[in-house]
């Protein structure tokens, strides 16, 4: 059969209610399996960008998403675009986060790569979405592909001085900024939290609830009163869509901080 299923992530988005999603490294189906056991998050994000895998990862992080009743989201890099987006969504992800795009030339793009044609670039593939011979080319495949979840990160200065022509682009579902790019392209490397940093970031929340395109914020801190924290001021902020914790992230601060407790009590015996 066809994996032509309802897009979850989407059908929170129409209906106006907050969502929620965490970020994986691992290409591990397992993982989505742990995620999806917590029944915590409306939708996982494979971040491709930082982390090896293969094709069949996609197949397989999508099959394990399917158990679970889980939206997926891929982010992928600026190149190659075309063929990453159209590879993840016939194996059955749901929605494509573009990576450090810096023209409004590479935004029109991204949105084709997603869209069936006539709309877009995506055409028959006889892929696993398709249930490979079934849907290929149909209507239905094109519906899919309608409402697959476009989010573009929003972290080149280029693309930032723009920033309202994106806003004003059909097709664009989600806007995420991304603090360590956009601090580097300043010259403040490492410098997230500087002033200009934040005042980027409020003035792309504002400006995407202005024209409803879903501000999303990622709050990958582990510790209690930090994730409070920076809760807090995106919600102040009005933001409703959030992308919560990493798994290299979550990884390194237990065994940092757990690692070093039994280290120590092992120095008093």
């Amino acid at each position: 059969m066809a994996i032509l299923r309802k897009n979850k992530l989407r059908e929170l988005l129409r209906q106006g209610k907050p969502t929620v999603g965490t970020h994986i490294h691992s290409s591990w189906p397992g993982s989505m399996e742990v995620i999806g056991n917590t029944r915590a998050v409306d939708y996982v994000e494979f971040t491709s960008v930082y982390a090896p895998y293969h094709l069949y990862s996609l197949d397989n992080l999508a099959m394990a998403s399917e158990l679970y009743d889980m939206s997926t989201m891929i982010k992928i890099d600026a190149e190659p675009k075309t063929y990453l987006a159209q590879r993840a969504i016939n194996s059955g992800f749901q929605s494509v986060l573009f990576a450090d795009l810096r023209t409004i030339k590479d935004v029109e793009e991204a949105i084709r790569a997603v869209r069936a044609e006539p709309k877009g670039w995506n055409g028959c593939a006889m892929a696993r979405l398709e249930g490979y011979v079934l849907e290929c080319g149909t209507e239905n495949f094109a519906k899919y592909c309608d409402d697959v979840v476009i989010a573009l990160m929003m972290e080149k200065k280029s693309l930032y001085e723009h920033l309202e022509d994106v806003m004003n682009m059909d097709g664009i579902d989600m806007i995420q900024f991304g603090p360590c790019d956009f601090a580097m392209a300043l010259g403040l490397w490492g410098q997230t939290s500087h002033p200009k940093v934040r005042e980027a970031e409020e003035n792309i929340i504002k400006m995407a609830l202005k024209y409803d395109k879903h501000p999303r914020a990622e709050i990958e801190s582990v510790f209690a009163e930090d994730f409070e924290k920076d809760l807090k001021r995106y919600k102040d902020l009005g933001v409703r869509d959030f992308c919560v914790g990493v798994d290299v992230v979550i990884q390194y601060e237990w065994v940092k901080r757990f690692g070093e407790l039994t280290r120590k009590a092992l120095e008093k015996i």
